[in-house]
């Protein structure tokens, strides 16, 4: 019944393939015992979307498990899956992915999956791993010499264990030649739609996005700690109402002066107090809370670029692309095409052509 349901709500995107007859894309996953669900089952289902909706002519991916574990492997969330033995993993591989999960420890400690993992890397084009699967992949000797990136509560861990590797705990996935490592668990899907643009071009990646109803494709350079993240209010009463003043009042000049005086403290006093409870300058803070508002408006909203820098406190265009490109390494128009705006419209793919970076 699954199926037949999944089948109908697909035939008015596009027409489902109901016969492979060419050369597949060999998709093999490294599953072990407590391996977080998400980290697999989110790439996957990327990946079959992709094929749901690919052209006939298209090359699609199939999916391969394998575990030392097999054939029944418990998921840290209980979710069972049925995996082959490693060795049925034999033979050339598209893509390996390896998941990370709560049982990592135990998984680096099994001598015969990180030597395994090892191996197939050599029969692999690409080599994949979400959060905390980085761990195996640098385990086995694969990614010194190489920049790549794991969970950010995990990342200083990483960079002390395997100090030949160059951890990036900022990005959501690091593509280093063949090796593509991707952040915290949701971020895997974000690698797997990169992966699928890779093989069959961006607007299969965002046709597939849209299926899944997935609010934004994500761009790999897009910082881990989202503009949530970033606007957590510390705990100390005046900083906290320092913050909220800052986050209420982002359309207009913010000396730090001012916010001190909001906050009922000297000048030298609060930005002492500030920098230790939020771990940043208050002039910082506002420069980094003025791009999170940006952001959200260049995802989000038809504003023009103008507009938005003014909303945001801009007192200059200019200003706002410099401030903006010192932060993510984008101007504000290649974040908003690369992010696929979504807006109360709908899905909005278009330029404003009056829009221009300064020179």
């Amino acid at each position: 019944m699954a199926g037949s349901v999944s089948n109908l709500s697909l035939q008015p995107v596009r027409r489902s393939i109901q016969a492979v007859t060419v050369l597949e894309r060999r998709v093999v996953v490294v599953v072990y015992a407590g391996a977080m669900a998400l980290d697999i089952t989110g790439p996957i289902e990327v990946f079959d979307t992709a094929n749901r909706l690919l052209d006939p002519s298209g090359v699609p991916y199939r999916i391969d498990f394998v575990s030392a574990d097999a054939p029944l492997v418990r998921m840290s969330s209980g979710v069972v899956v049925e995996a082959s033995p490693l060795e049925a993993g034999h033979g050339p591989i598209d893509t390996l992915l390896v998941p990370g999960g709560w049982s990592l420890h135990e998984a680096l400690g099994d001598r015969e999956l990180v030597s395994w993992i090892g191996g197939a890397a050599a029969r692999s084009r690409r080599i994949a791993s979400v959060c905390g699967g980085s761990f195996l992949l640098a385990e086995a000797g694969l990614l010194d010499g190489r920049r790549a990136t794991t969970h950010w509560a995990y990342s200083e861990a990483m960079a002390c264990r395997y100090p030949h590797v160059t951890v990036d705990a900022e990005p959501i996935f690091v593509w280093d030649g063949p090796y593509v490592t991707s952040a915290g668990v949701s971020t895997g899907i974000d690698m797997a739609l990169a992966l699928v643009e890779a093989d069959h071009g961006s607007a299969l990646a965002l046709e597939t996005a849209r299926f899944l109803v997935l609010f934004l494709k994500r761009h790999g350079g897009q910082s881990q700690y989202s503009a949530v993240l970033d606007a957590q209010l510390a705990d100390h009463p005046p900083i906290r109402a320092a913050q909220e003043w800052i986050l209420g009042n982002l359309d207009h000049p913010l000396p730090v002066a001012e916010i001190a005086r909001q906050a009922n403290m000297s000048l030298r006093n609060f930005a002492r107090v500030f920098r230790r409870e939020v771990g940043t300058t208050p002039g910082q803070y506002v420069e980094r809370t003025r791009i999170a508002r940006a952001r959200e408006l260049l995802e989000t909203t038809d504003l023009t670029i103008g507009q938005i820098a003014g909303r945001c406190g801009f007192t200059a265009t200019e200003t706002f692309f410099r401030s903006f490109g010192r932060t993510l390494g984008l101007t504000p128009k290649e974040y908003r095409h690369r992010f696929q705006i979504i807006s109360p419209s709908g899905l909005i793919d278009r330029h404003h052509e009056g829009e221009r970076s300064p020179a």
